[in-house]
């Protein structure tokens, strides 16, 4: 069988790679990784080498080559249904995909004004009308899932799930940018960023050597 190959970025800034890499970590799923630090000097020939888009993450299985981190997961939860990466249940799948996409589609502001960076600590920065009321929203979604799946598990959903992924990258957000996130919303990203893949993740970020301007505020 061919070997799963995931193409990622920096840890410390590509939270697109964090999402599907956090899937095949927590779900035991082998895997060989290609680093490909971004912006760095032929950085965008290499990943063509690799993506149709020249972006991460992509998974290679073969010939085939499978882009964009959605899509990545929902191959995953196809080639291995016993992982349960989906709920089992029809109507929790559906909210769970459907939270899932509102994370892959929106929440721009959030993300053109917190932009993941692990090694940092920037508290209050980026804080504009828009990202408050993109992190209310947020807040609202972990509340509700949790409210309602607390006895199935520790996760959105009970158990772990491709949705938990979506949002990983959330909980270092509010980690760098001392988002404040109480009850069970900050129960579950303290969970989240407990998890031991997510520590080895944290850890490499911190090894990391490269820096890219773009993600670093000029005055700190």
């Amino acid at each position: 069988m061919n070997r799963l190959v995931l193409v990622i970025g920096n840890r410390n800034y590509s939270s697109w790679s964090l999402r599907p890499w956090l899937v095949m970590e927590q779900a035991g799923i082998p895997f060989t990784e290609i680093r490909i630090p971004l912006y760095a000097p032929g950085a965008s020939q290499r990943l063509l080498e690799h993506s149709p888009s020249g972006k991460v993450p992509v998974l290679k299985h073969g010939a085939l080559a499978v882009w964009d981190s959605l899509a990545i997961c929902e191959y995953l939860a196809e080639r291995f249904p016993d992982k349960g990466l989906w709920p089992h249940d029809l109507l929790t799948r559906a909210q769970a995909r459907s939270i899932s996409a509102e994370m892959h589609s929106g929440f721009s502001a959030l993300r053109e004004n917190m932009f993941m960076n692990i090694r940092r600590h920037m508290p209050g920065r980026g804080r504009t009308p828009a990202v408050e009321a993109d992190i209310e929203r947020i807040l609202s979604i972990w509340r509700g899932c949790r409210a309602r799946y607390a006895s199935a598990g520790p996760f959105l959903f009970g158990a772990f799930s491709i949705a938990d992924a979506m949002y990983a990258p959330v909980a270092l957000r509010f980690q760098t940018y001392a988002v404040t996130a109480d009850g069970s919303a900050g129960e579950y990203a303290a969970h989240l960023l407990s998890l031991p893949a997510m520590k080895k993740w944290i850890a490499a970020a911190h090894a990391e050597t490269e820096r890219i301007d773009r993600y670093e505020p000029v005055d700190n």
